[in-house]
């Protein structure tokens, strides 16, 4: 087409621009200006990224005046068009030129953009319509904020979350035993009130030294961040707002700074939706004087909603304590303490009810007459009938024994309450192997002992204590030497340890930062070893590294060295070999340094290896873990409460060379663990296990979320999503791939993508062996910000293909339309679960007919080819007659689709709604348990669910217009 002054023309490059203006032709040359922006562009008039801008009748335009004109005549006049219709107030008869159209003019509807020649790429339209539909899909997955944490498919962990994560504002103390995984348990929890709208304030509470292995792990693993607040962060941000706390959304602090009465008053005004308080056993309550702890805590969660509590050990300071906490949690189902006392005896008959429903064996008269008992206000002979049957599908006899125990659960117990899991409840757990190897006390550090003793050195049993579990330390003290290494026999087996396990990795932990470094100087002088280390001085991004470079199969370290913070929040159960350089003053310390390796999913036996100096108090200690606990061998959960009760008569055996004092301390412990070991077994809750590790229920939810792993068409449509935004994919082997910005991408910025790339996979397993590869899943931030980028944007609303196909006539017409049924709705709301944003596809024939259920889209792309842009137009501009009706038909088969969504959402909010609701106000009868808040909450949003449901719209996203080609 050729230019003429005062022609209006749109850049296909920058629609941003607005209308263009020909303001001069020169030559080969075209210039336009582009009024809404005062920008000029000059282009080469032969191949312009350019588009005429043809307004047709039934067209609504704008002059620049700002009036409206409803095009009903256009007339061509020197090569300029003038438009001829009705004012859209006055109704008169009016004329525009089009140099006097709105430079505002912009075409976001799909059907102004296809008419105005915006077209894009065939491949375009293909990934903005996948994105809608993986959009959709995730928003109404029941497994939505399980499937994209960088966690193992543990079938206990995932079952609590599932459990939990789906509740408005949970009240639930997490309570498995150490290793089972809790952090993981509440960060799923989390993870899922976040991305379903649930909530979206979060306050964690942890103890100092947890503060940044919550930061690590919410980050690692769950793609969270948190900011980590402390009294210098809280002042920082008093310049940006009265209450620091308002400053973020999702913050990490420690009680220590709660203490303080100007923050707490902050913290209860900051309106959070969930609390989260770890290492909850610190909360320490009496009837007469709760702890501080206690009544901060108590204070908050009498202000959030949602309130998680995560200890592994509920009694460790009492059951009055364990009570109070439950007590936080609920204070209108747990308001006495003898009263709870008295429930507690009748879990025997609940639990042997429950043993008898969960075994595959028919019922006994007593289990039967005990049920019956038990579901007083439920006819249930008929499920009994069922389950006693023998000529009955057992599927329907497991439906039935599911059914039952499910109204155990419900009726009885703390099981809306309470999860907690053991290790003789969860199967999976390796056997762990204690090696002890006895070395001689060197010359070095006997002479140094005397001369801090003829000094005064030690001024304490414990401080006595401490240095002789590290005579290396003291040794650098006196000597200002640090070549310790040189002649340590511990060194000296280590390095032949490590020469004769070459295929095996092995993690060694020591107490101090200094120790690793040396203990690294060592292997790599003497021997070559490859060896890693791992301690606080390091930054994140260092300590990533090093984990990287342990974790590498090919070429990796053989060995990481880690100071004591080694042990804490780290996963290397890659590894089997773990070697203690020192020991640990503290059982829960040693706990958390075999559980780096001892977790659930450790495929190998844990082999512990502890070279220690004989006759000295690093063998009384490893006697005293050994033989009075049996902490290498086994976890202990009493572990602190023994080392709480014995610690004075400990520390002077570690001080003093005194074996009379060591068998008795080896005996009174013995004895106090077996009593402890006893009580806690008599404790059990077998109901609460039973509902705490879901059983059959959490298995079929692991195959699942398998199943979505194993899932093809993710990756597929994932990675033509990052190809067609223009990210540079570098596969790099061992099932990753590198990602980088590009300088050909179609947006400016791709948030979450750093400048310098970052390592993905789509393999769960590689993820995690892997702490600095970021796993690929649909709930990944990169994902959803891709997807949010194309459908967002104007990215494929407009295509034009043709298909090959003899047994049509050529030219036949197709208008693919791709509609989105939506709602304005806030996310809390939770609309999403009954009608996210559904994409509507319509298939149309020349007549008007929907052919969608008849051509599926997969099958109907294949066939289609792609069409130049500047031809596409043409076709565009000549089917014009046929494609401005076919919007209408397009209009009505969609509506008729949206009644459809409406009226299957309302049904679907209902049964579910309404069935829990039913279900809630029957057990609230025979279980105070059941909070009037959850009922209140169900009701209200059914009233407004179903207000937002009936407003649902209809809007145009996508146009495909197909013709028919021999050629």
């Amino acid at each position: 087409m050729p230019f003429a002054l005062g022609q209006r023309w749109i850049s296909d490059t920058e629609s941003e621009l607005g209308l263009g203006t020909v303001v001069q032709v020169e030559g080969r040359m075209v210039t336009l200006m582009f009024p809404a922006t005062g920008e000029n562009r000059m282009f080469s008039r032969s191949d312009a990224p350019l588009t005429r801008v043809i307004f047709n009748p039934g067209d609504t335009i704008e002059s620049g005046e700002g009036w409206q004109l409803t095009v009903e005549e256009i007339e061509e006049k020197n090569q300029i068009i003038v438009y001829h219709g009705t004012h859209s107030e006055t109704s008169e008869k009016v004329s525009l030129r089009e140099t006097l159209l709105s430079h505002n003019i912009r075409f976001n509807k799909p059907q102004d953009r296809l008419f105005a020649g915006q077209i894009d790429r065939l491949e375009r339209f293909g990934v903005r319509y996948q994105s809608q539909l993986l959009r959709h899909k995730l928003a109404t997955s029941d497994l939505l904020g399980l499937q994209g944490p960088r966690v193992g498919l543990i079938a206990h962990q995932q079952w609590i979350a599932h459990e939990v994560g789906r509740r408005y504002a949970p009240r639930v103390l997490l309570a498995d035993e150490v290793g089972l995984g809790k952090t993981i348990e509440a960060g799923l929890i989390i993870h899922q009130q976040l991305l379903t709208g649930r909530a979206e304030r979060i306050l964690v509470i942890v103890p100092d030294t947890l503060r940044h292995q919550w930061l690590v792990e919410m980050l690692r693993r769950f793609n969270l961040k948190f900011s980590v607040f402390d009294e210098d962060r809280c002042v920082e941000a008093y310049a940006d707002n009265d209450n620091p706390f308002y400053t973020e959304q999702l913050v990490i602090c420690s009680l220590e700074l709660l203490r303080k009465k100007k923050r707490l008053e902050q913290a209860l005004d900051a309106d959070w939706d969930l609390l989260v308080v770890d290492e909850a056993h610190h909360l320490e309550w009496s009837e007469d004087a709760p702890s501080r702890a206690y009544r901060i805590v108590e204070a908050l969660s009498e202000e959030v909603p949602g309130v998680l509590l995560l200890t592994a050990t509920p009694d460790q300071l009492g059951h009055q304590s364990h009570f109070a906490r439950l007590r936080l949690l609920d204070p209108d189902r747990f308001y006495d303490y003898d009263a709870f006392l008295q429930e507690e005896q009748s879990y025997k008959d609940v639990a042997d009810a429950a043993n008898a429903l969960a075994s595959n064996n028919s019922l006994s008269q007593d289990a039967i007459n005990s049920l019956t008992e038990l579901l007083s206000e439920k006819d249930i002979e008929p499920s009994i009938k069922l389950i006693q049957a023998t000529d009955v599908d057992p599927e329907q006899q497991q439906l039935a024994r599911d059914e039952l125990l499910q109204e155990l659960l419900d009726r009885h117990g703390t099981g809306r309450v309470l999860y907690r899991n053991s290790r003789a409840s969860v199967k999976g757990f390796p056997q762990r192997h204690f090696n002890a190897y006895p070395q001689t006390m060197p010359e070095q550090y006997i002479t140094a002992q005397r001369v801090n003793d003829m000094m005064g050195g030690s001024k304490t049993p414990e401080a006595k204590a401490l240095q002789a579990l590290s005579p290396e330390k003291l040794y650098q003290a006196f000597e200002n030497d640090s070549s310790w290494w040189k002649f340590d026999p511990r060194v000296d087996w280590l390095i032949d340890f490590l020469k004769n396990h070459r295929s095996k990795k092995v993690l060694i932990i020591a107490s101090l930062a200094e120790t690793a470094l040396s203990l690294e100087e060592a292997l790599r002088t003497r021997e070559g070893i490859q060896a890693t280390v791992f301690h606080e001085g390091m930054s994140i991004i260092e300590r990533d590294k090093a984990g990287a470079y342990f974790a590498q199969e090919e070429g990796g370290a053989q060995a990481l060295i880690c100071s004591e913070i080694g042990s804490e929040g780290r996963n290397f159960q890659f590894a089997s070999h773990l070697v203690l350089f020192d020991l640990p003053l503290n059982p829960d310390l040693l706990e958390q340094r075999i559980g780096r390796l001892d977790r659930i999913g450790q495929k190998n036996d844990i082999q512990i290896h502890l070279p220690y100096l004989a006759d000295t108090a690093q063998e009384r200690l490893m006697r005293w873990y050994h033989d009075g606990l049996n902490a290498f061998e086994l976890t202990c959960p009493s572990g602190h409460v023994l080392f709480s009760q014995f610690a004075d008569e400990l520390t002077n055996v570690l001080a003093n060379e005194d074996e009379d004092a060591l068998t008795l301390l080896l005996n009174h412990t013995q004895e106090q663990y077996k009593k402890l070991k006893q009580a806690m077994e008599q404790g059990r809750d077998k109901l609460l296990e039973i509902n705490s590790h879901g059983g059959e229920r959490a298995n079929a939810l692991i195959q699942r979320l398998a199943d979505n792993d194993g899932s093809t068409d993710l990756i597929g449509n994932v990675i033509r999503l990052w190809d067609i935004i223009g990210v540079d994919q570098e596969d790099s082997g061992e099932n990753t791939i590198i990602l980088r910005p590009s300088e050909h991408m179609m947006f400016p910025t791709y948030p979450g993508l750093p400048e310098d790339g970052v390592t993905v996979t789509f393999d769960r397993d590689t993820a995690l062996s892997r702490d600095d590869i970021a796993f690929i899943s649909q709930e990944h931030p990169i994902v959803q910000t891709g997807l949010d980028l194309i459908t967002g944007s104007e990215t494929g609303t407009t295509s034009v293909a043709l298909l090959k196909n003899k047994a049509l006539p050529a030219g036949t017409l197709f208008l693919e339309l791709i509609y989105m049924a939506d709602v304005s709705a806030p996310k809390s709301s939770q609309l999403y679960r009954y009608l996210p944003p559904t994409p509507i596809r319509i298939l149309l024939d020349k007549n008007g007919n929907d052919m969608s259920d008849k051509v599926d889209y997969a099958s109907f792309d294949k066939q289609l080819s792609a069409v130049n842009r500047h031809i596409a137009s043409k076709l565009v501009n000549a089917s014009q007659p046929l494609l401005h009706p076919l919007f209408a038909h397009g209009e009505t088969h969609a509506q008729a689709a949206l009644s459809e969504l409406v009226a299957s959402a309302k049904d679907k909010m209902t049964h579910q709604l309404g069935g829990e609701l039913n279900r809630l106000e029957a057990l609230k009868a025979v279980n105070p348990n059941i909070r009037d808040a959850e009922l209140d909450y169900i009701r209200d949003q059914m009233s407004e669910l179903n207000d937002y449901i009936n407003n649902s719209q209809l809007q145009l996203d996508a146009i495909r217009m197909v013709l028919v080609s021999h050629v």
